[in-house]
């Protein structure tokens, strides 16, 4: 869906007043656990070469290149097999740099869009046919939002035209500013998937009533959460200890809605920039049994992706 933040037209690689982003850890060292088969980082942008692929003069941020193949050489080092490329906010419904990524490897890429409220269904077969399984909405950066409201009837409209075929719904949204989530989407259209495990402070606590409520989502097999860039909730530093709670809440309700992501490049972080091999280590503390991981990094997203 399309936003005041994410405006298709008047692109620009210069920075047009976002300001340029920190630079991924090339140097990614190996987990000091082995992945299952099959693993799959259920989040990741792919941003550039921006010579070729502008940014658009709306975007908050300014990334600096993160490319197919330095995402790959990361992936390799850790053990990830698959993955899932998310529409960056900075192309706005221009999917070209994301779709041009998952050509390079169909059967082991997929695709999360962003587009207009008036795509058609022709549109949307392509992006389908090109590895695209779901569409995401920014309800974060949305201009003169009222907190803890959402435009349901066009949300409802656009999940309607994607429903048959087989996507889902991604917000970028925080879960706590809406303690009856699960009444408010109880007959939305699709299923719905949530990043950064619900994208609220640890402060709130897991009792806290939008987390509750994303919970009943999940019990009822209607929403899935991404573990995935524990830096951006968390108050403290590596390794992040302060999010154990959410991810062991979360598994506990909801063991088969629950994926994992590695969010590379890590855009806009406001800590120093994480290792990928750190960051997949906490699977450890958030998923310390093995069988479960499986289940979490191999055959959820195999489910949710259709890999």
């Amino acid at each position: 869906m399309s936003s005041p933040a994410q405006p298709t037209s008047s692109k620009s690689s210069a920075h047009a007043g976002a300001p340029l982003c920190a630079a991924f850890d090339a140097q990614t060292r190996k987990p000091h656990f082995a992945l299952p088969a099959g693993a799959t980082d259920c989040h990741a942008h792919i941003c550039g070469p921006a010579s070729r692929y502008e940014y658009f003069d709306g975007r908050i941020y300014t990334p600096p290149d993160a490319l197919l193949s330095d995402y790959q050489r990361m992936l390799a080092t850790i053990g990830i097999e698959r993955a899932v490329l998310v529409q960056p906010s900075v192309y706005g419904t221009d999917n070209s740099a994301m779709l041009d990524a998952i050509k390079c490897a169909p059967s082991k890429l997929r695709g999360v869009a962003v587009v207009d409220d008036d795509i058609g269904s022709d549109e949307l077969a392509r992006l389908h046919a090109a590895g695209v399984r779901g569409v995401r909405v920014n309800i974060v950066d949305v201009k003169d939002r009222k907190p803890g409201t959402l435009p349901l009837a066009a949300l409802t409209t656009l999940a309607d035209k994607v429903k048959p075929f087989g996507w889902h719904m991604e917000f970028l949204m925080h879960v706590d500013e809406f303690p009856d989530l699960d009444h408010m989407l109880a007959d939305f259209p699709v299923e719905t998937v949530y990043g950064h495990l619900g994208y609220m402070k640890t402060g709130n606590g897991t009792g806290n009533a939008g987390f509750l409520a994303l919970i009943r989502l999940m019990q009822a097999g209607r929403a899935w959460v991404k573990l995935t860039g524990p830096y951006r909730i968390s108050t403290g530093p590596l390794p992040h200890a302060d999010t154990n709670d959410y991810a062991h809440a979360l598994l506990a309700a909801a063991p088969s809605q629950v994926v994992w992501g590695s969010d590379w490049p890590h855009v806009m972080v406001k800590t120093p920039m994480p290792n990928d091999g750190d960051l997949c280590d906490l699977l450890t503390a958030w998923v310390p049994d093995a069988a479960l991981r499986k289940r979490v990094l191999v055959d959820n997203p195999a489910r949710l992706y259709g890999f």
